[in-house]
């Protein structure tokens, strides 16, 4: 067994090879059909310390699609592309974050939404 290299790790799906933007949007449209609402939120920082994100508007609690999400994401990272940006998902029964994953990394060349 090895043991993986020392780096920098983010929330869910970090140990996963970069989403690809459909593969992004599937995950947005599977917390729609869980009935959870997705918001979008920013910082700075992603440092495991800082439990508190920017969000960038109110949850998308009318939301039908993912093309929606992801709109909400490409206008967050055009006005803060210095930040991190993630999606999170929110359970309305159990009140609380049920999953997110970051879509955008300050510095990365990469087009689209992906991390």
């Amino acid at each position: 067994m090895k043991t993986l290299p020392k780096e920098q790790r983010f929330e869910t799906f970090s140990y996963l090879p970069p989403l690809s933007d459909a593969q992004i949007a599937r995950q947005i449209e599977y917390t729609i059909q869980q009935g959870y609402f997705p918001c979008v939120e920013f910082s700075e920082s992603s440092a495991p310390e800082q439990y508190y994100w920017t969000m960038w508007k109110l949850p998308l609690f009318n939301c039908s699609s993912p093309q929606e999400v992801l709109s909400e994401v490409q206008q967050c990272r055009s006005e803060y592309p210095n930040c991190f940006i993630r999606v999170v998902a929110f359970d309305n029964i159990k009140q609380c974050q049920v999953m997110s994953f970051i879509v955008h990394k300050p510095g990365s060349n990469n087009s689209g939404y992906r991390y």
